[in-house]
């Protein structure tokens, strides 16, 4: 069965460009194509119009993918965003995925790269070609990382966060209850001074706990 994806993009030529492209992938369909964040909500009030995927543009009118993102990590944290823009400075890839996005990838990627990053975000949680992962790996604080003392059962958690596993599952996982596991990733978001779960993946992986 098919992976289902929404694009949002104000710029509907290059957005039906996408959907042309995608819908030949084997693993993936596109549903529609939103204008924007306030009519991907409007559609998102319907069960059946929630993807699997969001491919979300940064810069748009009413509301952009900075907002964008943020209003679905909140609403619906199943669905994996990944921002797919014209921008890749530091200061907008550190935001969109420190508002949630699991992803990141150039407007102007090969389709091949395109098909590939689908398909490691759905299969891995999240996707961040080198570029990216360059500049998320070096906001976090170089210095903490070695001197912060993060305890066995941290570590634990760490490891399952790279994973699709939701809070829940991965108490059942740990042998603990989800409060517990919430207190986890609560004392490493302090200690690391992280804000969100894909932060908690990226540090997990660059030190090699996952």
């Amino acid at each position: 069965m098919k992976k289902t994806i929404v694009i949002v993009d104000d710029h509907i030529l290059i957005a039906k460009a996408l959907q042309g492209i995608i819908d030949n992938f084997a693993a993936f369909e596109v549903l529609y194509v939103c204008e924007n964040g306030k009519e991907l909500i409007k559609n998102f009030k319907n069960s059946n119009k929630i993807p699997d995927i969001l491919l979300l543009d940064i810069s748009m009118p009413i509301m952009d993918g900075f907002e964008t993102v943020t209003w679905v990590t909140a609403h619906h944290p199943e669905v994996k965003v990944m921002a797919l823009s014209m921008q890749g400075e530091e200061k907008s890839v550190i935001k969109m995925v420190s508002n949630g996005a699991k992803g990141y990838l150039l407007k102007n990627a090969h389709p091949v790269e395109l098909e590939n990053a689908l398909t490691k975000l759905n299969i891995n949680g999240f996707f961040y070609p080198d570029w990216a992962s360059k500049i998320i790996f070096s906001s976090l604080n170089k210095t903490k990382d070695v001197e912060i003392k993060i305890s066995d059962r941290e570590k634990e958690f760490l490891k399952y966060t790279v994973t699709e596993l939701n809070y829940k599952e991965i108490a059942d996982k740990m042998f603990c209850s989800p409060r517990t596991v919430e207190s986890y990733r609560d004392q490493l978001c302090e200690k690391l001074e992280l804000k969100t779960r894909v932060g908690l993946a990226v540090f997990a992986i660059k030190n090699g706990f996952a």
